[in-house]
């Protein structure tokens, strides 16, 4: 017991370790994984799961898959799929076939592998593998339309290639006589019934309890987790690995749902899948023995190279004729396609099957669909980012920033960010606030940015930090509180908290609540219009070696206020930080500089709301 106990632990610390490494040196995840596990198993021999775990390790690896599978379908939205429907359903509907096809007849005349292997092996390559294809986009940052293709692909191809496996296992099955056609279409029939419209109506169910306060909200994750559990167990029990797809669509009718503390259930899943993921990996590759892989020969290797280069392009480039994707966007998406959990998962219980109605290179499934998952991860994974650049499908590597209401300080802000290069986006309910910065052509965004078409209208994914500067300091700590799971909570910030005008004190709010201060003088929105109004300009210097921040403080004083820093890399640093980075490296710094003190006048802030207000209504008619 204690042997297993500390098993799981070095494999959830490793796990752990191997994705803050990938984050840390922008590595892919799912290399770093696979890499870990070989290192622990048979690497220093640290674990060996199928010995130690025994039949426990099949189920354990399928409750995480469904529960990853289940995930995923939560963050499809059918919102998304509007521009992407066309190409989503050539690549599940002739694409996977067609794979299927193509692969079949790659592995026997290529691989030199038996027609059941073959075709059982080809339906499971059909899968690209949320696991892995959700890390990938993560790091790559891709623009939004292929994303959307490859996450759509991979969530709904992965139950698919695993029911074409099975599918082409029954078969094999009737051949060898081990079963009936009859009992075998009864049994796809009513897998078929039970996955797509028992699981239909169990996450309509479940929205109809939620939305009438049947059921606290402290048993609302535990809810919908035991309804995964039992979804995937009872569809599982007709057709192996049929419960896929009812955890699938399970997560896709709750995703499109209007759930009150839907955002609270996807970010304990998404913690859940990560956790899952890197355990998973890391215990599936610690499986490998040297034996598995010194099995493979130079016609495997082929058959590898056949399928990354032959049939996933083909059938991409074959099933998207007319869908109206861009032939840049087919030929990204027809070159990814890395392999995940689930086809390994499926190839160890179909390998070990087939071996013993007596097909001779069953277990061979094992360590190619290893091989074919490791190369794809690696291979994929390190040319994801450089494809996407040359196709002109990569969003912008650089840090941006998306700033919450227009203002003459956000113009002002925005105005020298922009000749920066640093790729900046202003949103705002207001359309005549939003003409300030209209008139110097930066991008805006016209709505609530906390609403759900936001969502699907704002690319979040090109910006790494947000500023929250509008004029009512409670939803300035609204939007960062809510943001603050996305953007990260040290990267979301907002002018200085507004002063009691009775007591004069900051008003007393919770620590979790909000952004991080954006100024370190504490001045409002309408202190920072008034110092406009005055005559304060943004200016961004640049720091050398013979012109350092100190020569820049002595000269300018100190009543500038620091903005943030650029360093030499691009990375950007605000409040505290920028003074200490800036204090010994060469780069650019951004400041709010005041004018020379007989320049200044006395502009109070009441007559700066006077002068806003009377733009405003200017603007509206």
């Amino acid at each position: 017991m204690h042997d297993i106990i500390t098993e799981i632990a070095l494999i959830g610390a490793t796990g752990i370790a191997a994705q803050w490494l990938s984050w840390r040196f922008s590595l892919p995840a799912i290399v770093v994984l696979s890499l870990a596990g070989l290192l622990i198993g048979p690497g220093l021999g640290l674990i060996d799961p199928e010995s130690d775990f025994g039949d426990f390790l099949r189920p354990i690896i399928a409750v995480a898959v469904a529960i990853i599978l289940f995930e995923g379908g939560l963050t499809l939205h059918f919102h998304e799929i509007r521009e992407t429907s066309m190409g989503v359903r050539r690549l599940v509907l002739v694409g996977g076939p067609l794979a299927f096809l193509l692969g079949t007849l790659a592995a026997h005349f290529v691989g030199d592998l038996s027609w059941p292997t073959a075709t059982v092996l080809s339906g499971l390559f059909v899968v690209t593998g949320p696991t892995v294809i959700m890390p990938l986009l993560r790091q790559a940052r891709l623009a939004q339309r292929p994303a959307s293709l490859l996450r759509w692909e991979a969530i709904i191809n992965d139950p698919i290639g695993a029911l074409f496996a099975v599918l082409a296992f029954e078969v094999i099955l009737i051949n060898h006589h081990e079963q009936a056609f009859s009992d075998f279409a009864m049994s796809i029939v009513a897998a078929a019934v039970v996955a797509l419209a028992g699981a239909y109506l169990l996450g309509r169910i479940l929205v109809t309890v939620f939305s009438r306060g049947w059921v606290p909200e402290y048993l609302k994750v535990p809810l919908i987790l035991a309804a995964v559990l039992v979804a995937y167990a009872a569809t599982d029990l007709l057709v192996a690995e049929a419960g896929l797809v009812a955890v699938t669509v399970l997560g896709i009718t709750l995703g499109n749902s209007r759930i009150a503390s839907l955002d609270e259930l996807k970010r304990f899943k998404e913690t859940m899948t990560v956790l899952l993921v890197s355990g998973v990996f890391v215990l599936l590759t610690a499986t490998l023995t040297w034996a598995d892989l010194t099995a493979l020969n130079w016609r495997l290797a082929a058959f590898i190279v056949v399928l990354l280069l032959v049939v996933r392009p083909l059938s991409v480039l074959v099933a998207t004729i007319g869908s109206g994707l861009k032939l840049s966007e087919r030929l990204l998406v027809g070159w990814i396609a890395p392999r995940g959990i689930v086809a390994v998962a499926v190839a160890g219980l179909f390998g070990t099957e087939l071996a013993a109605i007596g097909v001779d290179d069953g277990p061979l499934m094992v360590p190619i669909t290893f091989a074919l998952v490791f190369v794809t991860v690696v291979v994929h994974g390190f040319t994801l980012p450089w494809v996407a650049r040359h196709l002109g499908l990569a969003a912008d590597r650089r840090s941006g920033i998306l700033v919450v209401g227009a203002s003459n300080f956000t113009k002002a802000l925005t105005a020298r960010l922009k000749e920066m290069k640093i790729p900046t986006m202003v949103a705002d309910r207001n359309w005549s606030r939003l003409r300030l910065l209209r008139q110097t052509e930066t991008p805006t965004y016209y709505g609530e940015i906390l609403s759900e078409p936001a969502e699907f209208s704002v690319e979040f994914n090109r910006y790494d930090y947000l500023i929250a500067a509008t004029d009512n300091d409670a939803y300035n700590a609204l939007v960062c509180t809510d943001f603050g799971p996305h953007f990260g909570r040290t990267d979301v910030f907002q002018i200085d908290r507004q002063r009691d005008e009775d007591s004069g004190s900051k008003k007393n709010m919770a620590v979790t609540v909000g952004g991080r201060p954006l100024l370190a003088s504490g001045a409002s929105y309408w202190e920072l219009e008034r110092r406009l109004s005055s005559g304060w300009t943004i200016q961004s210097t640049p720091l050398t070696k013979e012109y350092t921040f100190e020569d820049y403080r002595n000269e300018r004083g100190d009543d500038l206020e620091i903005l943030l820093y650029v360093a030499a890399d691009g990375s950007l640093f605000f409040a505290e930080q920028a003074q200490e980075r800036a204090a010994s490296n060469a780069g650019r710094i951004l400041a709010m500089v005041p004018p020379e003190k007989e320049n200044q006048d006395r502009t109070t802030e009441k007559s700066v709301r006077r002068k806003v207000q009377r733009e405003t209504d200017k603007a509206k008619t």
